[in-house]
């Protein structure tokens, strides 16, 4: 790339003086169109009189005066790159030169430099007329030397690419003359060399071709039919050959701008005469309009001052007999103030440290305005009783500054409303509000929603499931207010807190580490600790406690009878019981709590369906009816029992049952039967002991319930005494609670022996409750109560007793 630092002729816009303190020199950088993204426009680091590592210092950086980013600035070489392919015919149209803004800021201390990039042309488009073929009427008799205006090829290119010639295939009749306009564009005439006779010859093709000055040269044709007419002796005349008005911009459409008149001294027809377009450009089509028969130009488009400043077009007379003449007609354009100032902000201070002195400058912002003489010339305002103003600098830059101190507690930002007007009549007005928002300090430590939480989570979880949230909020900004979270080291159940639980680091989202079971743990706590990013940093802790739900996740388990098959499980049931009769009783546990262990009991499947009925509730066998003879003497009973958790879950027990005459004899011989099943006869001694130590044992059982419940009673009440605060005690206080999640066990039970004649072996059955259990415990002092109570409470649970005879 050519660069030219000091350039200063060729365009008239470039008259400005360098700029002192914030506005410092231009520079003016040249670059053909159409070259690649990422192609070298120039390096500034010269022309800035800065190293490389100055310039990053100092936040290089590049702002386009335009609506769209051409260029960028490397930072870390000062080469200023192209960002996107340009096309100069799209961004200035004909304008000459095409000249890119842009500036160059650099901050501590605060510079802006001009940059001007000159977009030359390259040889991208051909020529191009507006038709492919041309109809060119000439009456025979026309004078030697007459002149027809062709029409002109359009040239997207400029200068030397632009069309610099005209040529014509050979012809006797005509030549080809190329001329020039006062601002070097060419066109050509069709000058007639030797008379027409339509009887001859009355019509005949020329190859009209343009030729731009390019390399390699572009060529575009146009076909010229020429029509050669009957005579018709007599040429319109315009009254004028020139005609110059003004129109006012933004006119109303059918505004009148100019009308044209030409006369014919011919009589008929060939006097009659019309009024069109020759040779214009379409800028000139779409802004206005040309009456055919009475000459008259008006608007009939946007007219904008901005766009084009002047028109020039020709207009051409036709009489009846197809004679034409052309007379010249130029617009001007009058400015009105139909634009309003434009703010452009290109540097802000934000957070702006509420410490600054005054004079520091928290904003830059330029103001222009598209209009021209007074009615670009502007004016910038703020609003009053801030601790900012407003300091001019050259080239309608403006530097927003401190004034007075600036206290953040009082005001954490300021909304400025900048007002520009200009000069014009009316004044147009326009304004931007600019954001500054007041640096903090860190003065407020973290501040969680609540004193302390509480979480559910339920057992056998997913590993990784969320288990809530604990949020603190900073009353502090940005990195003052950042909040990190994390877990203070513990135990859970001699284990690191990190085994159960991890926290999110940035939402506070407390997530389960592996899966957990309530029947090993019910809850645990944990601390979460909130620290923000300031320096020095605070912080703050709040206790999470969090409770495992119990899952119904544990089937019933027959406790009795056995279902392990290792022993004869016979109950004997004599032929003379009536109903209502117990045979037995089933009893199962489940250790899941609360309704999850509720169990319930149904019969299955019998040998006899109408003989046996189950208890629902405490899975009592007992016989509907009475017994007679005819019922088989060995009976089978599937029972099913099922906790009320959901889903529910089930198990079922198979109880065997004797019909007898008697228990006299513990081998007593089998009754005959289809399948030759032998029953034994009962042993009556083994029977009798067992009885005796039924008695013995339940009486011992007893007098140690009774010990029991003695001293829970006694603990109750100290517990009472000391701890009325944690407990209180009312009317309305049961002072026999149950545990509703203690289980199916947490009860004493008293036990019945029934002997089986079949068998040397019977199991104790288990009955209901004779006494209730006390689950509370007396409190502790410091946090001790809890797991203590705790203690106590998994005690009772697990109070379930079997005992086997043999």
């Amino acid at each position: 790339m050519e660069m030219h630092p000091n350039k200063r002729q060729g365009w008239s816009f470039f008259l400005y003086l360098c700029m002192c303190g914030g506005i410092c020199e231009s520079f003016v950088y040249v670059m053909p169109e159409e070259m690649k993204p990422g192609s070298l426009v120039g390096n500034v680091l010269e022309d800035l009189k800065v190293d490389v590592k100055e310039l990053s210092a100092r936040e290089g950086r590049l702002v386009s005066k335009s609506a769209k980013q051409y260029f960028q600035l490397d930072p870390h070489s000062g080469n200023v790159l192209l960002k996107d392919r340009i096309d100069r015919e799209a961004l200035c149209g004909q304008k000459d030169p095409c000249v890119l803004l842009s500036e160059i800021v650099l901050e501590n201390p605060l510079q802006v430099h001009r940059m001007e990039v000159e977009i030359q042309d390259v040889n991208d488009n051909s020529p191009q007329f507006s038709e492919k073929e041309f109809l060119l009427e000439i009456p025979e008799q026309t004078p030697l030397n007459t002149r027809f205006p062709l029409e002109r090829a359009k040239d997207a290119d400029r200068g030397e690419n632009a069309v610099q010639n005209y040529t014509l295939s050979s012809h006797d009749h005509c030549r080809l003359d190329v001329q020039s306009h006062g601002d070097g564009s060419k066109y050509a005439e069709l000058v007639l060399e030797k008379e027409l006779d339509r009887e001859e010859n009355a019509q005949f093709f020329l190859i009209l071709s343009a030729i731009d000055g390019g390399t390699p040269k572009r060529t575009g044709t146009a076909k010229i039919i020429i029509h050669v007419l009957d005579n018709n002796d007599n040429v319109p005349q315009f009254h004028q050959s020139l005609y110059k008005v003004k129109v006012m911009e933004n006119s109303q459409p059918s505004t009148l701008v100019a009308k044209v008149e030409a006369t014919d001294r011919d009589f008929g027809s060939n006097a009659d005469i019309t009024y069109s377009f020759g040779q214009v450009p379409e800028n000139v089509l779409r802004s206005f309009k040309l009456n055919k028969q009475t000459g008259e130009l008006i608007v009939a488009g946007t007219i904008d001052y901005e766009e084009d400043k002047n028109y020039a077009m020709n207009i051409k007379a036709t009489d009846g007999g197809g004679l034409s003449a052309y007379c010249k007609v130029i617009v001007e354009v009058e400015d009105r103030n139909d634009n309003a100032p434009e703010v452009t902000v290109t540097s802000i201070t934000s957070p702006f440290p509420e410490d600054s002195p005054q004079d520091t400058v928290a904003a830059l912002f330029s103001v222009t305005d598209q209009d021209s003489g007074d009615n670009g010339r502007t004016s910038c305002t703020i609003e009053a009783n801030l601790p900012f103003m407003l300091k001019a600098s050259e080239n309608n830059y403006y530097q927003l500054v401190t004034q007075q101190p600036l206290d953040r507690e009082r005001v954490s930002e300021y909304n400025i409303t900048i007002t520009a007007t200009d000069k014009g009549s009316p004044r147009l007005t326009s304004t931007r509000i600019i954001n500054i928002q007041i640096s903090d300090v860190n003065d407020n430590s973290p501040i969680f929603e609540k004193l302390s939480y509480e979480m559910q989570l339920q057992e056998n979880n997913i590993p990784g499931l969320l288990i809530g949230v604990a949020q603190a909020k900073d009353l502090d900004m940005e990195q003052n207010a950042k909040v990190t979270y994390s877990l203070l080291p513990g135990k859970i159940s001699d284990q690191p807190v990190s085994s159960y639980v991890s926290i999110n680091s940035e939402t506070g989202n407390l997530y389960a580490i592996r899966s957990l079971d309530y029947e090993h743990i019910k809850d645990f706590q944990v601390t979460v600790r909130a620290v923000d990013s300031g320096s020095p940093p605070l912080s703050s802790e709040v206790m999470v406690r969090v409770v495992v739900m119990d899952e119904n996740d544990n089937a019933p388990f027959i406790l009795y009878p056995l279902q392990n098959g290792t022993s004869p499980n016979n109950d004997l049931v004599p032929r003379g019981a009536e109903a209502g009769y117990l045979v037995t009783k089933v009893v199962a546990v489940d250790r899941d709590s609360g309704q999850n262990s509720w169990l319930s009991y149904e019969l299955l499947k019998a040998t006899e369906p109408g003989l046996f009925s189950v208890g629902a509730q405490n899975g009592e066998v007992k016989t509907v009816r009475p017994i007679n003879k005819r019922d088989t003497y060995k009976q089978k009973l599937i029972i099913g029992v099922k906790d009320n958790g959901h889903p529910p879950q089930s198990t079922s027990a198979t109880l065997s049952i004797l019909l007898v005459d008697g228990f006299s004899d513990p081998y007593m011989k089998m009754v005959a039967t289809p399948k030759e099943d032998v029953v034994e006869e009962e042993d009556r001694n083994l029977t009798l002991y067992l009885v005796i130590c039924l008695a013995a044992i339940s009486f011992i059982f007893l007098i140690s319930v009774m010990v029991f419940i003695a001293i829970k009673i006694q603990k109750r009440r100290k517990f009472l005494q000391s701890s009325t605060q944690n407990f209180p005690v009312g009317p309305n206080f049961p002072e026999n609670c149950g545990d509703a999640d203690a289980g199916s066990l947490s009860r004493a039970y008293n036990y019945e022996v029934c002997l089986s004649g079949g068998s040397l072996n019977s199991e104790f059955r288990f009955l209901r409750p004779l006494f209730p259990v006390f689950p509370v415990a007396p409190a502790q002092n410091q946090g001790d109560s809890r797991t203590s109570s705790h203690h106590i409470e998994d005690q009772h649970r697990s109070q379930v007793r079997r005992i086997d005879l043999t």
